[in-house]
This record gives C-alpha cells, sequence and structure tokens, in this order.
C-alpha cells in the first residue's frame, strides 16, 4: 500500500506517514525516532485542535472507538500505538512544554497545550472584553461553561487557571475567592 493521506470520518486530514507502518512502533535509530516523535505530536495537537480535545491519556492507546481512536489507530494497515509508545511521547511533550501532567505526580494523563496558557490567556481576555465582561466577577464554571458557546467552551478547569495566572502576571485579571470556589475579574489591558 502506498503512503497516502486519508480524511477521517470526523473530517481530519491524516498525514501519508500516518499510513507507513513504522510510525506505529518506536525505531531504535535515534534520528528516526526523533523524526517520528515531531511528528507525532504535531499530529497528536493538530488533531487535539480539531476536536477540541484537551485530555491524552495512556489508555486511549488500548481503547477501540476512543475520541484518539482515529490517529491512535489504522485499521487500513492493521497498526496501533501501543501504551508504551504514547507514554514515552507523552513524556517528550510534557519535557518540551506542549503539555502537562494532569493531575499532577502521575504520568498516566496529559492536558494538552494545542493552545499555550498565554495563548488561551489572550483568547480569554478578548472574550472579557467583547462580552462585556470587564470589571465584572465570573466564577471559573461561567466562563469553561458560557451560556453561548464561546472559544472557551469546555476548557478545563486546571488550563484555565493557567491562562488566568498569566493574565494577573500582567494586571489584566485578578483572581478572588467567591462562594462556589473562584472567580475571577478583568481589567482593560
Amino acid at each position: 500500500m502506498a503512503l497516502s493521506t486519508h480524511t477521517t470520518p470526523s473530517g481530519f486530514l491524516l498525514p501519508s506517514i500516518h499510513s507507513a507502518p513504522p510510525f506505529f512502533t518506536e525505531q531504535p535509530n535515534p534520528s528516526t525516532q526523533a523524526h517520528l516523535t515531531e511528528q507525532w505530536i504535531r499530529l497528536i495537537l493538530t488533531y487535539a485542535r480539531h476536536k477540541r480535545l484537551f485530555v491524552l491519556r495512556v489508555e486511549d492507546a488500548e481503547v477501540p472507538g476512543g475520541d484518539w481512536d482515529e490517529i491512535l489507530r489504522n485499521e487500513r494497515i492493521n497498526r496501533r500505538i501501543l501504551p508504551s509508545y504514547l507514554s514515552s511521547l507523552m513524556a517528550d511533550m510534557v519535557a518540551k512544554n506542549l503539555a502537562v501532567y494532569e493531575p499532577p505526580k502521575q504520568t498516566r494523563a496529559v492536558l494538552l497545550y494545542w493552545r499555550l496558557p498565554e495563548e488561551w490567556a489572550d483568547v480569554l481576555h478578548s472574550w472579557a472584553t467583547a462580552t462585556g465582561q470587564l470589571n465584572t466577577i465570573l466564577t471559573f464554571y461561567e466562563i469553561s461553561d458560557p451560556p453561548i458557546p464561546s472559544p472557551l467552551s469546555g476548557i478545563p478547569i486546571p488550563l484555565l487557571r493557567r491562562a488566568i495566572i498569566v493574565l494577573t502576571r500582567s494586571n489584566r485579571a485578578q483572581i478572588i475567592g467567591v462562594a462556589d470556589g473562584e472567580g475571577v475579574r478583568f481589567f482593560v489591558g
């Protein structure tokens, strides 16, 4: 079978390397492996952005039909990534600050940075400005689950918190304790 791109049922265009059986296994040659690692990281982050996925777990390599199945498996060539290889890729992503272990102190799940916290901070502040939320106290829940869908809909609270911390460092936001958790007030910046 020749290497070719393929469009998944969700409309995501898989790169031609996804059709190469060696792509799904760790390679003994360090140079080859480094190249494949870069390809995998790019694929994971691009797919996560396409599907708005924020968390990747080692177990996702073992779950047929899961959110990540379209890229972690290729039934056309009868290949799938092994959990140990996915774990290694996740460790590389954490080392390159493209993901963070979440919850901390474990290595089985990562919070993906298909947008860095600094980028999310800009999205968050732009949203607050555009929706007239400056100088208003909002709970983290109101931001991550707004009544009208926004670019922040579904953002995990740990990632939202990191973005807000970026804004507090530049005096564009302030974290405030509220009755049911944490809130934030945005300032003109």
